[in-house]
């Protein structure tokens, strides 16, 4: 017995060679929580259990709709909004999600109490149709014999506490919400889906806050609104409480005054209450800000390894922190955005895309996705040290046979769709058969190109010859007085294109200048 005991006292643990799927939830970082949203966050989680993160989020929702289009920023030849979709996960009873919009509803309440033009409408209904969505700030209709007058602000903040209602409601067949809202986010104008039906809303300042376990939003989702660039226009962040209060005290009625009247600063500040004016109010970068947006823009916010189905859900990063800096620094009563503007921004970018990936990206799926970008990362570094390559070298040279035929397609997939391709594969038939692949650096390809394109020289200058683009062959002998004059005039006739081009090149340039104070896209 004795001798059993110990064989089992001694015995060695098993090895278990399977994915460990336990995982941290998404933890933020204390940026997320700057200025005025800060203050509203931290004094609705002082006394209750609701998530300081997540009131800070729906506070960012009802200001971004409250600013209205008057405030702006161009980004290329599009005008860019604060509009704002934020979308709250957490498990049922764990999430607070309704404490954590009770303040922001409060401190709405008494916004438009003290100014009813600068507050904004805010419905709590739940949508179903584009229609539905369209009549609440609609341009005015006919019913009957009587003219319906239009609802001339167009702001409307929607809080959906049952995110799931308008996820299944886009399943229908015929009906039209999620594109509708997808029009929203874009600040597009609200059209009929159908010839009968003439219910318009123009130029919509459409916000949403939403909430949502994630089993429904798991199970609920449809396929499409994966990648049609649905679920991408939301900011969607992981909160639930971080504490337990047996006898939670609402925020006191002082707090709620003054936070309401900080607020009303803010909108009396980008002229809310001039809801029928737009843009009016130019916000833009401040030149280290825009060194700092570069560096973003170029690194992070378009970082693709994180497999196919996460980027596709953080598709919008870039332009989504752009419009929370906005509001941040319009927050501050500022039309400049500044460094602690965009670093405020990119926490909740962190904070978004890593709640993306803990409710979608299983922890298999994060090592598959690490997986193929170390295969990655391995033959751009073959590829470098050989130049052109087959596609068996990159099996038996770089991998040695070590690595698996499915591995290595999806890296190269990897390497071929980013934006914009860091490898090119060409192919070539040198007899019967298939024809054999080559892969090579996009940038050592397009270097060579270049090198190979013919040189001018001096004979290139020879006034004697007209160019390609001209259907007159160069005169063996030297022109007399009447081809000079038809020479001459096709010369004039080839110079007036290029002089409105150097022209829109010069103007081009300018707008180059500017845009380096904006960050352009």
């Amino acid at each position: 017995m004795n001798a059993v005991v110990k064989n089992l006292d001694m015995a060695q643990p098993v090895e278990d060679d399977s994915i460990d799927d336990h995982r941290n939830a998404p933890q933020p970082s204390p940026d997320c929580l700057y200025g005025l949203v800060g203050e509203i966050a931290k004094a609705g989680s002082e006394t209750t259990e609701a998530n300081p993160y997540a009131i800070a989020a729906n506070a960012m929702a009802y200001l971004s709709c409250a600013v209205g289009r008057g405030p702006y920023m161009p980004i290329g030849n599009t005008w860019h909004h604060t509009r704002l979709f934020t979308q709250h996960i957490g498990r049922s009873g764990e999430g607070r999600k309704g404490d954590a919009v009770a303040l922001v509803k409060r401190i709405a309440h008494r916004v438009e109490e003290m100014d009813e033009n600068a507050a904004p409408q805010i419905h709590a209904g739940g949508l179903s149709s584009r229609e539905g969505l369209a009549f609440m700030i609609h341009d005015g209709y006919r019913e009957g014999k009587e003219e319906v007058p239009a609802i001339e602000d167009k702001r409307l903040l929607v809080i959906e506490s049952e995110f799931v209602n308008i996820l299944q409601q886009g399943k229908r067949d015929g009906n039209t919400l999620s594109s509708a809202l997808r029009d929203c986010w874009d600040g597009g104008s609200l059209r009929p889906a159908t010839k009968s039906n003439r219910l318009w809303a123009s130029n919509p300042h459409v916000c949403l806050s939403v909430a949502i376990t994630p089993s429904e939003l798991i199970s609920s989702i449809a396929s499409k609104d994966l990648t049609n660039g649905f679920m991408n226009r939301f900011l969607p962040f992981w909160a639930e409480r971080t504490k337990m209060l047996p006898f939670p005290k609402a925020t006191s009625k002082e707090e709620v005054d003054r936070l309401a009247g900080k607020v009303l600063e803010v909108l009396n500040f980008c002229q809310a209450a001039r809801w029928v004016e737009r843009d009016t109010l130019r916000v833009e970068l401040s030149s280290d800000a825009a060194k700092r947006w570069r560096t973003l823009y170029m690194g992070e916010l378009n970082d693709r390894r994180h497999g196919e189905r996460i980027n596709a859900l953080i598709e919008r990063r870039a332009p989504m922190l752009l419009r929370m800096a906005m509001l941040f620094a319009l927050c501050d009563l500022s039309t400049t955005v500044e460094v602690p503007h965009l670093d405020a921004a990119v926490a909740w970018i962190r904070y978004s895309v890593e709640s993306v990936k803990f409710v979608f990206a299983s922890a298999a799926d994060e090592v598959e996705v690490a997986e193929t970008n170390e295969t990655a990362a391995k033959i751009v570094e073959f590829l470098e040290a050989k130049g052109r390559v087959t596609r068996w070298q990159i099996t038996s040279d770089c991998f040695k046979g070590h690595a698996n035929k499915t591995r290595i397609d999806a890296a190269l997939d990897e390497l071929l769709t980013t934006t914009p391709p860091r490898i090119v594969v060409e192919e070539e038939r040198t007899g019967h058969g298939r024809p054999t692949k080559f892969y090579e650096l996009a940038a050592k390809k397009a270097k060579k190109a270049k090198n190979e394109q013919p040189r001018g020289n001096a004979r290139d200058s020879d006034p004697r010859e007209v160019g390609e683009q001209s259907e007159v062959s160069p005169a063996p002998v030297p022109p007399n007085t009447s081809q000079l004059r038809k020479l001459r005039e096709h010369q004039n006739q080839a110079e007036s294109p290029a002089i409105a081009c150097s022209s829109l090149t010069s103007l081009t340039s300018q707008g180059d200048e500017e845009m380096d104070a904006e960050a352009r896209l």
